[in-house]
């Protein structure tokens, strides 16, 4: 049986835990690669959502049938980022399986619908969670209320 994996974490990830964090989601998707895991989940914003849609594509070489899902809030997602970021997340968007928009432009409540439709029929939530407010606690919260597995990478770290 194939199984969907979603992302959700924080966009400032400190960078003296961001090798830590790499080498912990690294070994998270080969674990549920391994257990059936297909379909990858992200929702395109900066930082752990950034992370973990360039290792799916990384892993991508070394196992072809998985894919990379993106579910974005807007077409206008990177008003405001450097040119370097929307760079990187164009590149990601070359290379991902299917994007999909919530809406053309942005609305109060347009991340809230994105972080449910990433989780809405998943069966596995990946989570760099620190805090307890805020989208990913959210989306997190949302994960464990819809009965969906909840892997918090903060927790190992």
């Amino acid at each position: 049986m194939e199984k969907t994996v979603c992302f959700t974490g924080h966009r400032i990830i400190q960078n003296e835990v961001y090798p830590a964090l790499k080498e912990a989601l690294d070994a998270e998707l080969e674990r549920q690669i391994q257990g059936g895991a297909v379909h990858f989940r992200a929702g395109g914003a900066l930082g752990f959502d950034t992370m973990a849609a360039l290792s799916v594509l990384s892993m991508r070489m070394q196992y072809p049938q998985i894919q990379l899902h993106l579910i974005l809030p807007c077409t206008t997602q990177t008003r405001g980022w450097s040119i370097g970021d929307a760079r990187l997340y164009q590149q990601i968007l070359e290379r991902a399986d299917t994007v999909r928009y919530i809406s053309d432009g942005y609305f109060n409540g347009v991340l809230q619908q994105r972080n449910r439709a990433l989780v809405d029929g998943a069966d596995v939530c990946i989570a760099y969670l620190t805090t307890s407010h805020g989208g990913t606690a959210y989306t997190a919260s949302y994960a464990l209320k819809s009965q969906v597995e909840l892997v918090n990478l903060a927790e190992n770290l």
